[in-house]
């Protein structure tokens, strides 16, 4: 148990925390979500009921796109792109490890499936990563969009007024606002781990060079 909790001691601790604050955002969000409808003149609603609700899917799903808008984005711009003395980019100036051609190890016994059964699977494979997290991204901007529709047409039918279309709550401001806000703050965010592991370091960290590496060094072998 001791060698599983080491080995898998940095998943482990980030689902833990992903787990804790999924609960504190079902609660706080029933919290408020029963305010409004206090407000309104409404019954408060259960936890089970409000995880059904698009109050609390649009605000989950509006959250959970942005992150993996920015992994996809990540992913695919580090692989053609580098910015010179950051440990998130390759080195321009030499072949690394993940510059290596598939191909050449499918007689590999450890190598993945994937890469032994070559052809349009391996091709497939090696850009698995990047597909994966444009697939969860527009996952859960189609969650987004619909829970979305849904908690402004429960607001604006309890005033009596008419309920909206899907494609009606896609093409308004709203949609794009909730999105936007969040999207900007993903890039920044990426911007500053690129910029900023130029100049400053994390002894032990493999998001930092090391810490007597030079600021022109690049990646985070340097």
């Amino acid at each position: 148990m001791r060698r599983f909790l080491r080995n898998n001691g940095l998943s482990l601790v980030i689902a833990t925390l992903f787990a804790l604050m999924m609960v504190g955002q079902a609660e706080t969000g029933r919290h408020q979500y029963n305010q409004q409808r206090a407000d309104q003149g409404q019954p408060a609603v259960s936890m089970g009921a409000y995880l059904s609700t698009g109050h609390f899917w649009e605000a989950t799903a509006e959250n959970w796109e942005s992150e993996f808008l920015q992994m996809a984005a990540y992913v695919v711009l580090t692989a053609v792109l580098y910015q010179r003395g950051s440990a998130e980019s390759r080195d321009p100036g030499r072949r690394e490890a993940v510059d290596r051609n598939p191909r050449r190890a499918r007689h590999r016994r450890n190598a993945p499936w994937p890469v032994r059964r070559g052809g349009w699977v391996l091709s497939l494979y090696q850009h698995s990563l990047s597909l994966a997290f444009l697939l969860l991204f527009l996952t859960c901007i189609a969650i987004h969009a619909v829970g979305g529709m849904r908690a402004w047409n429960e607001e604006h039918v309890a005033r009596g007024e008419a309920a909206m279309s899907l494609l009606q709550y896609v093409e308004g401001a709203q949609f794009w606002f909730e999105s936007l806000q969040n999207w900007q703050s993903e890039f920044l965010a990426l911007l500053s781990m690129i910029v900023l592991s130029i100049f400053l370091r994390q002894r032990g960290s493999p998001e930092s060079k090391p810490v007597d590496a030079p600021h022109s060094a690049t990646g985070s072998d340097s």
